[in-house]
């Protein structure tokens, strides 16, 4: 027995004293494929422990590493600080990324150092297992029945599908487009090297065009169109029942008034909710939306911070708030936007499309947070996905859940390198590559006088 307080604290953990533990690096490895693409973050010490985070599926390693210099030296069991100091860096959408894996991390160091797992410092467990919900990405009927019912055979029971403006774009008469933008649409930016100055202004086109908000675009589903969408959803839940919970996303770039026509269509099919219908930024028209429809209305992947989400929970427009750890702030964040939410009478579900990391991440999250609805889970058909971490348990997702381990940080062990380098992103040719070019970066921060 611990006779004195130094003793106590000598004893949480063998190789390591917290009040001496220092950030001395930060490097990451860029993988592609499972489905995503992201940032795998690791924070070295002076102690050996390091902490692993990821930056947002599609963002730039840029985004954490002009934060390193802002971190070496510091205490990472200091999370709360750090992050005050950091977040002005990050922003809405894939912006947050960078600021989001550095707190995982820093949350991943502190428990790993005072040998406690993340969701008993959140305040403790009101789940045992956390729900996935599964998605898939077919697009038409048949095979999107088809698949989510084998969803259902792995235990699955939340589902997600699609249902928009890609299930139609191809039949004549279905939607109502200014000539030639839905040719636009089906062009996607990409990754990697750019190598003419010709393919960089395809690129750079084809970005502007897809960051034109909903409103802007002058594309309308038709009276055939939403036959055609009502079919689909009537359809699938003729393969998969109306018992199981069935979510609706990638509506796309439409209206306020074409998602209130799409939304009173398929009532009778019970949506579990209406995905991202329109810009979250538009607070008034998810209020219009919300009151228009009995169809639950959901936001959220792509805001940044707790204050971010405030306006659109005050307003009545929502009934799910759908946060992305890996844009909202990280693991802090994320359980005060589910705690604000509740306090409305709003539910949470939590978007994720990335690695065992962001996953273990948000599943501590969840667990610690008592309105929590599911977990997102793209990965069911990656069968290496498990393999990217080690010291969780294999399968980690086992019949639709995530069993949260009763062990340090994440309760991740360590990232298995070989895996990752079989799957890097276009151009990248190492892992852990020394960073030193990051060490002295600087600039006045302050955003005041």
């Amino acid at each position: 027995m611990a006779k004195t307080a130094d003793e106590a604290l000598n004893r949480v953990n063998a190789n390591s004293k917290p009040s001496e533990l220092r950030i001395t690096d930060m490097r990451v490895a860029e993988i592609v494929g499972a489905p995503f693409t992201s940032t795998l973050v690791k924070i070295y010490t002076n102690q050996g422990i390091v902490g692993l985070g990821e930056v947002r599926d599609g963002a730039s390693a840029t985004y954490a590493l002009m934060l390193k210099s802002r971190l070496l030296g510091e205490n990472p069991c200091n999370i709360d600080r750090l992050f005050r100091r950091i977040k002005q860096f990050g922003g809405h959408g894939r912006q947050g990324g960078g600021v989001s894996a550095v707190e995982i991390a820093l949350w991943d160091l502190a428990g790993k150092a005072y040998g406690v797992p993340i969701y008993q410092m959140l305040g403790g467990r009101f789940r045992e297992k956390v729900r996935l919900y599964c998605d898939t990405d077919a697009t038409v009927p048949a095979e999107t029945g088809k698949r989510l019912k084998q969803r259902m055979a792995l235990g699955f029971t939340f589902l997600k599908m699609d249902l928009g403006l890609m299930q139609i774009a191809d039949v004549p008469g279905a939607v109502v487009s200014p000539a030639g933008s839905l040719d636009g649409y089906r062009v996607q930016p990409g990754r990697g090297q750019v190598k003419t100055l010709e393919e960089r202004r395809a690129r750079n086109a084809a970005y502007d065009l897809h960051n034109v908000p909903h409103p802007f675009t002058g594309l309308h589903f038709s009276d055939k169109g939403l036959d055609l969408l009502e079919q689909y959803i009537a359809e699938v839940r003729e393969v998969i029942g109306m018992d199981i919970p069935l979510a609706i996303d990638h509506v796309g770039h439409i209206s306020l008034q074409d998602g209130i026509r799409l939304a009173r269509r398929i009532e009778k099919y019970v949506p579990a909710w209406l995905e991202d219908v329109i810009p979250w930024q538009y607070t008034e028209q998810y209020r219009q939306l919300q009151d228009a429809t009995t169809v639950p209305i959901c936001t959220g992947e792509d805001i940044y911070l707790k204050e971010g989400c405030e306006p659109l929970l005050k307003s009545g427009g929502l009934s799910i708030i759908h946060p992305d750890l890996l844009t909202s702030g990280g693991i802090l964040e994320t359980k005060k936007i589910g705690d604000m939410a509740q306090d409305h009478g709003v539910a949470m579900a939590i978007h994720m499309a990335e690695s065992p990391i962001a996953a273990m991440a948000a599943a501590h999250v969840a667990t610690a947070t008592e309105n929590f609805l599911a977990l997102e889970y793209h990965s069911a058909d990656v069968d290496w996905w498990d393999d990217i971490v080690t010291g969780v348990a294999k399968p980690l997702v086992k019949d639709g859940f995530i069993t949260v381990p009763d062990k340090p940080g994440l309760g991740i062990d360590d990232v298995v390198d070989e895996v990752i380098s079989q799957h890097l992103q276009p151009g990248v040719t190492g892992i852990w590559q020394p960073t030193d070019q990051w060490d002295n970066e600087y600039s006045w921060d302050r955003t005041w006088s």
